[in-house]
């Protein structure tokens, strides 16, 4: 049985750092409907994302603010991802995504002119990381259920950010090595903000 069960709460000593062999692995598909265990780690990653989004608990805890965490963040080789996401009105919006897959996607690209930040990154990195405007992803829900699902803009790079994570993809291998501030040619691309 898997510690990240819904009473564990996740914290820094938890999350998995670059250098570690995990976050280079595709990661295994989950079995869907998700077993109950599966079900119990994702709550758990999702609860470390409200944690680090709440000023009060991130302190107590002393979180890094997160708005994705794949599982093999916390070292567990399965395909799956929990996302908190705002919206205008400042509500927050839950994913629980089980073997998400990009179906399609912009021709334009995006990309925040800070660069991205990751929790298992413990270094500012520089460059531009390159992301499709939109995509459109195919996964399944903690029942089971196969969703199809929209994203643009900041969120779109969330996900496609933590699909990589899944990929074995750090957000970094996608910054140009010798020019990091150079965009790709030949493509519609702007700056997020």
């Amino acid at each position: 049985m898997s510690k990240f069960n819904s009473d564990y709460i996740i914290t820094m000593d938890d999350i998995v750092r670059e250098g570690d062999d995990i976050l280079r692995v595709v990661t295994a598909p989950v079995n869907v409907p998700p077993s109950q265990e599966d079900r119990e780690e994702m709550a758990s990653m999702m609860m470390f994302l409200k944690n680090s989004q709440d000023p009060k608990m991130s302190k107590k805890y002393k979180l890094r603010a997160g708005v994705g965490l794949s599982a093999n963040q916390i070292g567990l080789n399965k395909r799956m991802f929990a996302a908190l996401l705002g919206d205008e009105q400042g509500r927050n919006r839950e994913y629980a995504l089980f073997n998400p897959k990009i179906i399609s996607h912009s021709t334009a690209m995006v990309y925040l002119p800070e660069s991205e930040g990751c929790l298992s990154v413990d270094r500012d990195v520089q460059g531009f990381v390159p992301r499709y405007e939109k995509v459109q992803i195919k996964a399944y829900d903690t029942e089971g259920n196969e969703l199809k699902l929209r994203f643009k803009g900041f969120d779109a790079i969330v996900m496609q950010h933590e699909l990589d994570h899944l990929n074995g993809i750090m957000f970094y291998d996608r910054i140009n090595k010798d020019h990091p501030f150079k965009l790709p040619e030949g493509v519609q691309i702007s700056s997020l903000y």
